[in-house]
């Protein structure tokens, strides 16, 4: 996806706390960063970054300090995940919701948590169908007091290298499908046990659309990638 590189958006990204958390509303800091440039939303939705964090965007935006918006939950410590070992089946679906990669372990054997890539997102609680996950807290002071910028700067790149990561799986996935509907369209009577003349024809039109929808995932992609 092609972003903005407004100076803006760039100096409001790099004053967030880099968590991935999604508590402010959008996706990630720096589509939050990209609605604060555009006035679409508010300096104090991130409650990672906290009060000094609300600081910091006052002095990039210009706009008057305000509270942390209590819909987007409080300032705290700095938290990780942690995960319950004994409990824990293997499931995987805690890792691709991890913004940093941070969960590591195989398809129905134990995860664990590797405490320097955690940034606390909590994103890894709701997926999980056994609860085997909880947060504990590393730290006495909250928002910038607990969390440095060598820390965000750690996450922002583990970030940039999950996103990396699934992109290629995307990609992988899509020429996967290209493929597959190219050799059953090839000879669709031979991929088929349908005789029917009428409903071949039907079949060939499905595959076609499903076809057509993966070159244009595909052809969306960034030159590069």
């Amino acid at each position: 996806m092609n972003r903005p590189t407004d100076p803006l958006i760039e100096r409001i990204h790099d004053a967030l706390p880099q968590t991935q958390c999604t508590r402010c509303g959008y996706p990630d800091c720096r589509a939050y960063a990209v609605a604060i440039a555009s006035d679409q939303a508010g300096i104090n939705q991130c409650p990672p970054g906290g009060q000094e964090g609300i600081a910091r965007l006052a002095v990039i935006t210009g706009r008057p300090q305000k509270p942390l918006n209590p819909d987007n939950g409080t300032e705290g410590p700095v938290r990780v995940a942690v995960i319950d070992e004994d409990w824990c089946i293997g499931c995987t679906l805690c890792q691709p919701v991890c913004p940093t990669d941070a969960i590591v372990g195989g398809n129905k054997l134990m995860h664990t948590v590797i405490e320097p890539h955690c940034t606390g997102c909590e994103l890894c609680l709701p997926v999980c169908p056994v609860d085997c996950i909880q947060m504990e807290t590393v730290s006495q002071s909250t928002g910038w007091a607990a969390w440095s910028d060598t820390q965000a700067q750690h996450a922002r790149q583990r970030y940039a290298r999950h996103q990396e990561r699934l992109a290629r799986a995307e990609e992988k996935t899509t020429e996967r499908l290209i493929n597959k509907a190219q050799t059953k369209l090839a000879d669709l009577q031979a991929h088929s046990q349908i005789t029917d003349p009428a409903e071949l024809d039907r079949k060939k039109a499905v595959i076609e659309a499903a076809l057509a929808r993966a070159q244009a995932r595909r052809a969306r992609r960034p030159a590069g990638r």
